[in-house]
């Protein structure tokens, strides 16, 4: 019973990988097809007519790629070292000081959670727009510099160190501002990992927001401009489509990759803070 237990158990999460990982074998497939070959009216993994050094080199010919995927490094790194900067103050706050109000500033942070972004969009944009700071890096960062995750899940975390910790650090004469950064970061490595991961995808891979504040394409991140391949005249060229998301999806797994240890400590730390 054990051994069908244990079996059973590693079928169904094997099952789940592959079911996650459909969508990007068929990216893949479809990348090193050719055109004909992709609307041939028959499915398979393993390409009829290879076009892959057609797709992936039209990629880098047609469009300034490299400029995408670094206008994509800049805003997504920016956004995070701000979030981080106003994020990690506001949990040490929540977290270790009794003050008046702090539930009820808790609760407006879970409260915020329930907020899609695109229900903001527009007033957002408006207000942008009466700044002049449509168009440009600023847009792209500056609605997004306070994170309501970021402040809940660095909280959780908090919660999970001991008070007597700081309690030692204050009869030392340490200030506040000096616990937070020589004692409450560096053990706060893993959830700002965690943190960081999550931050890094949803803004790397965030296609609304700039399609919405953008025109200039010196400005376009990496999911907006591998829209180019989509045209009134030629219609959606899927293969050099699928081509640019494999490329632009190779930062996303060489962060997690790099971070996946430090990713898994953060949020189980998360999971047994209540």
């Amino acid at each position: 019973m054990r051994h069908f237990s244990y079996f059973l158990r590693h079928a169904l999460l094997a099952a789940g990988a592959l079911f996650m990982a459909t969508p990007f074998i068929v990216m893949l497939s479809t990348a090193l097809k050719s055109q004909a070959n992709i609307f041939s009216g028959s499915f398979s993994i393993i390409p009829e007519q290879w076009a892959a050094s057609g797709n992936f080199g039209e990629v880098f010919t047609s469009l300034p790629i490299i400029q995408f995927m670094l206008n994509g490094a800049l805003v997504t790194a920016t956004i995070f070292c701000i979030q981080v900067l106003v994020a990690v103050p506001c949990a040490y706050a929540l977290a270790k000081f009794d003050f008046k109000g702090r539930n009820i500033l808790f609760n407006c942070v879970l409260w915020s959670l329930l907020i899609p972004p695109q229900a903001v969009a527009i007033p957002v944009f408006l207000e942008l727009h009466s700044l002049g700071l449509l168009n440009s890096y600023s847009a792209l960062i500056l609605p997004w510099t306070i994170s309501v995750l970021g402040i809940f899940l660095m909280r959780q975390f908090f919660m999970a160190i001991p008070d007597d910790i700081m309690d030692a650090a204050r009869m030392d004469g340490m200030g506040e501002i000096s616990i937070l950064i020589r004692i409450m970061l560096p053990m706060a490595v893993p959830a700002l990992t965690a943190f960081g991961i999550l931050s890094f995808i949803a803004h790397w891979n965030d296609f609304f927001w700039p399609l919405i504040c953008l025109q200039d394409v010196q400005y376009f991140t990496p999911p907006l401009g591998i829209a180019y391949f989509k045209t009134d005249d030629a219609g959606i060229k899927y293969g050099p489509l699928m081509a640019a998301a494999c490329v632009i999806t190779i930062p996303l797994l060489v962060v997690f990759l790099a971070a996946r240890d430090k990713f898994i400590q953060g949020v189980s730390v998360q999971a047994g803070v209540k």
